[in-house]
């Protein structure tokens, strides 16, 4: 979702498939839009197949590491082009 809600701030709205939760991008929001960029570390993408949703990523350009199990949960990174750390997360539960 993209909206231009006044002349100075513009919302764009991610929320991956099939989630409850959204990722907001945008300018002219405090506290949102003034954060430095790169300086973002550890966003979790909870997903339901790590390996699937890494492949997609792959399939769009994005380099994102191998798939790491850490006691059972399953993480892979990737950065966006401002430099801020994604992980991708498969819980078994």
């Amino acid at each position: 979702m993209n909206t231009q809600v006044s002349e100075t701030m513009r919302v764009v709205q991610f929320t991956p498939p099939g989630s409850a939760c959204a990722i907001v991008f945008g300018t002219g929001m405090a506290g949102i839009s003034d954060m430095t960029p790169g300086s973002i570390k550890g966003i979790h993408l909870v997903v339901k197949d790590i390996r699937e949703a890494r492949e997609a990523l792959v399939r769009r350009g994005v380099v994102a590491g191998a798939v790491e199990d850490v006691g059972g949960v399953f993480y892979a990174p990737f950065s966006d082009p401002d430099g801020n750390l994604w992980l991708l997360q498969q819980v078994p539960w």
